[in-house]
């Protein structure tokens, strides 16, 4: 493996958690796509609220409750700046991108969607942007129209055009497959949607971390991602919505700063984005991700992408040329995922033999069993890379699947 190219970042010490052993080897964390690392700075940032400023927002007059309320709010800024949103109050702070999805299906759903009413997804999704839409076609008679995938793992583009019609109201796909690591062309899908009549949400849980998500550049309705998928903290995630869209909608939770005044006979809801911010927000979590994305930021989309491809390419051939391995999907386009099965060693005992020799993969369905089920497989091992990934964590992989096949004969 070429571990002396000096076009990829260097930053491993910049993540505590990787300066740890595991059972008394290096660790290779190659899990990213279910949780990334978080560097010392967004770590520093919620220390920092916490020993500093740990009070509520909003209602404070006091100087604690000042700061976080200035910190909350520029965390916000921060997050509307990394998406090109045209406001402030277009970003909705949410628990991450399972919760904004049902935001919308909730909200939206009341707003928009009826009986006949049609909602197309992917056959890529993850689970949470399924079951949400399961949920809202069974309380409101709407139909759940499903485009299908290659072999490859790419969206069948004819069948998805094919499957737009006066009937669908919203359209809803993963930027980036966490399953397969498929990237959708997100712009020219919710092109043909908007054609069509429908709005889109787009699940950018995967797409955040890895490249840019301009949302007027993309033209999407709604966009969702969680904090901790992009080196933030977990627990806290956004919703971005189109101004004129997310005033239409009526609030589903009620309490705390989604309140203007209450009688017991009526009550005054607050304005965007107070109106879908019910209680106490996560403070430190938006805190946190503000800092994660400006982590981003000061790295840049450019080089991380040329990071992340340089790794991916190194494991891709690395795989491919050991005996006994079966890639799961060749999409035409993807980010730094890889998705695996090793000779008849089930995945979850291949992830257990890789733990023991320091090395953290993902083993299972990845919230995506319609995904297995394409390809005829109950689960897959799942290697996901990120920007403090290098070569030797891919020779620590190789070495570790070969370990697996000695064992297993």
């Amino acid at each position: 493996m070429n571990g002396t190219d000096t076009t990829l970042l260097d930053i491993r010490d910049r993540f505590p958690c990787l300066e740890q052993q595991v059972h008394g080897k290096r660790l290779a964390y190659l899990d990213s796509a279910a949780t990334a690392l978080k560097p010392a700075c967004v770590i520093d940032a919620v220390t920092q609220h916490y020993t500093q400023e740990s009070a509520n927002i909003h209602r404070g007059v006091h100087h604690l409750s000042e700061k976080a309320t200035a910190s909350f709010e520029a965390a916000r800024e921060t997050v509307r700046a990394h998406l090109n949103a045209a406001h402030t109050h277009e970003i909705i702070f949410t628990s991450g991108t399972t919760d904004s999805i049902n935001l919308v299906a909730q909200a939206f759903g009341q707003l928009e969607i009826g009986k006949g009413d049609e909602i197309l997804i992917t056959e890529m999704e993850h689970h949470s942007n399924i079951v949400p839409w399961q949920l809202l076609r069974e309380r409101s008679g709407a139909v759940l129209r499903v485009a299908p995938i290659s072999d490859d793992g790419d969206v069948d583009r004819e069948a998805f055009r094919a499957s737009l019609n006066e009937r669908t109201k919203l359209v809803a796909f993963t930027a980036v497959s966490n399953a397969l690591g498929t990237v959708n062309p997100v712009a020219e899908m919710a092109a043909e949607a908007h054609a069509a009549g429908a709005s889109v949400l787009v699940d950018a849980a995967q797409g955040v971390p890895v490249q840019p998500m301009d949302v007027q550049a993309l033209d999407c309705d709604f966009l969702a991602f969680s904090g901790h998928k992009v080196f933030g903290p977990t627990g806290i995630g956004v919703l971005y919505g189109k101004e004129g869209l997310l005033e239409a909608m009526p609030p589903v939770k009620g309490g705390g700063d989604m309140i203007l005044s209450v009688t017991f006979e009526k009550t005054t809801y607050n304005a965007l984005p107070y109106t879908f911010e019910a209680g106490t927000a996560h403070i430190a979590g938006a805190i946190g991700l503000g800092r994660a994305l400006e982590f981003v930021s000061e790295l840049g989309y450019a080089a991380i992408e040329t990071h992340e491809a340089a790794i991916l390419a190194d494991a891709f051939e690395a795989l491919q040329a050991i005996e006994g391995v079966r890639l799961v999907g060749t999409p035409s386009r993807r980010k730094g995922i890889i998705s695996f099965l090793v000779d008849e060693i089930h995945p979850h005992d291949l992830g257990t033999i890789l733990d023991q020799e320091g090395v953290a993969i993902r083993a299972g369905h990845h919230c995506a069993q319609p995904v297995m089920a394409h390809f005829g497989v109950p689960a897959t091992a799942r290697a996901s890379f990120s920007l403090y990934n290098n070569h030797d964590d891919i020779d620590q992989l190789v070495a570790a699947i070969q370990k697996a096949q000695e064992i297993f004969g």
